[in-house]
């Protein structure tokens, strides 16, 4: 299946509230926002699985008072191209160091979330010297994301079963695209220590108590479900393994872990990390000789989506003490 550009997808957009721009970065298109003043310091906001640059459309309305606010969508999402058979870490990331490099064109702070802040943190290790001022990982699956982790629960026991679901009933580019079907299977299909996390993975993230969604919300429309089965199979780490990942950042790191359940029977776990895999990425990266802040929060794993305000305050704070 050939690559897939965001005309052959129109119908699935809506209008937001900034101005959308595209870059060709070589092998994709990359959609973006940009927003503040250009003489302000450039931040760059990267989306969480699932995720369009417009979760981030509160946040950017409050960080572009302050800074030259920029976020994406990641290939594979939103009006960015879809590359089937290409959803790595490593690809990830050197698209996005290739924005900063050619459309930024300036030390950048970078924030993101989820396998967002796992991208962060490849851009941090591995972009060119000079792109990157500071990395903000907000609640990333460090670890947790991986088939056989050196530390704590692997994807097996963490969200990995909701990606499959994803993945079976989907299929890649939306092929199957059976929603009603994955709805009415999630309770069978899905063990039950994740049955509390289906009104937030397959429905509203504003209204997650509502359960799943009958109809696909907006921002799954825009995601492309091969990126579940790149998780499931552990293609995504393919030549990039976290703890080597992490051991060679190469900036200053905030690191956020927000709300995590860990089931004392089975440890299976509700949220991105364990403590005992928090406590090993602020480890792995203060071995570094980087300065890092590691801050725990009583917050759900989108932090910047329900509470802007709060993240923005949060991560404000943070970059002003950078040099």
């Amino acid at each position: 299946m050939g690559i897939s550009e965001a005309a052959d997808r129109a119908d699935s957009f809506v209008p937001h509230r900034f101005t959308e721009h595209l870059v060709d970065l070589g092998e994709i298109r990359m959609n973006y926002v940009a927003e503040g003043d250009p003489s302000a310091p450039a931040l760059l906001l990267v989306p969480a699985q699932g995720e369009s640059w417009w979760g981030y459309e509160d946040a950017i309305g409050v960080l572009s008072e302050q800074f030259q606010v920029f976020a994406i969508d990641l290939r594979g999402q939103g009006r960015s191209t879809w590359t089937p058979g290409r959803y790595t870490l490593n690809t990830w990331g050197a698209d996005v160091e290739r924005f900063i490099d050619l459309v930024i064109q300036r030390p950048t702070v970078v924030a993101g979330n989820s396998s967002g802040g796992l991208i962060t943190a490849w851009v941090a290790a591995y972009a060119k010297p000079g792109l990157v001022r500071g990395a903000i990982l907000e609640d990333p699956p460090l670890f947790g994301s991986q088939a056989t982790p050196p530390y704590g629960p692997g994807m097996a026991q963490t969200l990995g079963p909701i990606f499959a679901l994803w993945a079976k009933w989907l299929g890649p580019q939306w092929s199957i695209g059976d929603w009603t079907g994955m709805v009415k299977a999630a309770p069978d299909e899905l063990p039950p220590f994740l049955h509390p996390g289906i009104g937030f993975m397959m429905g509203d993230p504003d209204n997650p108590d509502a359960g799943a969604s009958p109809t696909p919300p907006q921002h799954m429309k825009e995601y492309d479900p091969e990126w579940a089965q790149a998780w499931v199979s552990d293609a995504a780490n393919a030549g990039c393994d976290h703890a080597a990942l992490l051991a060679q950042v190469k900036t200053p790191v905030l690191l956020t872990h927000h709300f995590h359940i860990t089931d004392p029977d089975t440890g299976q776990l509700m949220g991105a990390m364990t403590d005992i895999q928090a406590g090993q990425a602020r480890r792995l990266l203060e071995s570094t000789g980087q300065p890092v802040t590691y801050t725990p929060l009583e917050a759900p794993h989108t932090l910047h989506e329900p509470l802007a305000q709060q993240y923005a305050d949060i991560i404000t704070a943070w970059i002003k003490k950078l040099s």
